[in-house]
């Protein structure tokens, strides 16, 4: 029992007696936890480590990712450079998808919106992504945007003119907030920040 994990899910009684790890204590000692209801909780008897799990769990990310670029590339149309992670809540414009223009190395999280329309005024832009690139959180990208390689995109940031390269944007609209920043690939910043903040 000492080398396995034993996972089981139940739901506990008004307290439920089980054995968990803690690293400050001998390992397999007893604790009572509170009851949580009608919710369905997962305990662990051992500390044994579930290498196994987390090996496959990164295979599956890696075929994921190489479906969701097949798809994007292949299936739509869109321009995507090398290396671009694009997370499953990302929301790519697909009315007019050979207008996604997205650089290498550049990061999507989940939320994240590129448009390449407008329903109002009916028309159809490219919008451009450059390389080495973070979007946060709910950033949205109007259609006929072109931001420049190495930014970094705030969550909830609504972007509706150019961004200049190696820029940090915050807000809705969108303002630069820094400029000559570093990135490396996917957007990750390799200089301390605050060094050179924007004039208002």
């Amino acid at each position: 029992m000492e080398c396995e994990t034993i996972f089981r899910a139940f739901r506990p009684p008004e307290t439920a007696r089980c054995r968990l790890y803690n690293p400050l204590r001998r390992r397999g000692a007893l604790y009572t936890l509170p009851s949580l209801g009608r919710l369905k909780s997962l305990f662990f008897e051992s500390a044994a480590p579930v290498s196994g799990f987390s090996q496959i769990r990164t295979r599956l990310f890696k075929i994921l990712v190489k479906i969701t670029e097949f798809k994007y590339r292949h299936l739509y149309g869109m321009d995507l450079g090398e290396h671009v992670r694009i997370s499953r809540g990302a929301r790519l414009d697909r009315t007019n998808p050979k207008g996604v223009h997205i650089g290498d190395y550049t990061a999507i999280t989940g939320g994240a919106a590129i448009l390449t329309h407008d329903f109002v005024t009916r028309t159809w832009k490219d919008t451009y992504v450059g390389s080495n690139c973070f979007l946060g959180f709910n950033a949205i990208i109007l259609a006929g945007v072109k931001v420049g390689d190495g930014c970094i995109i705030s969550p909830n940031t609504v972007v509706v003119r150019d961004v200049p390269p190696n820029s940090v944007v915050m807000g809705n609209p969108g303002k630069v907030v820094e400029q000559n920043i570093v990135t490396s690939k996917w957007g990750i910043r390799l200089d301390k920040g605050n060094d050179s903040p924007v004039a208002h």
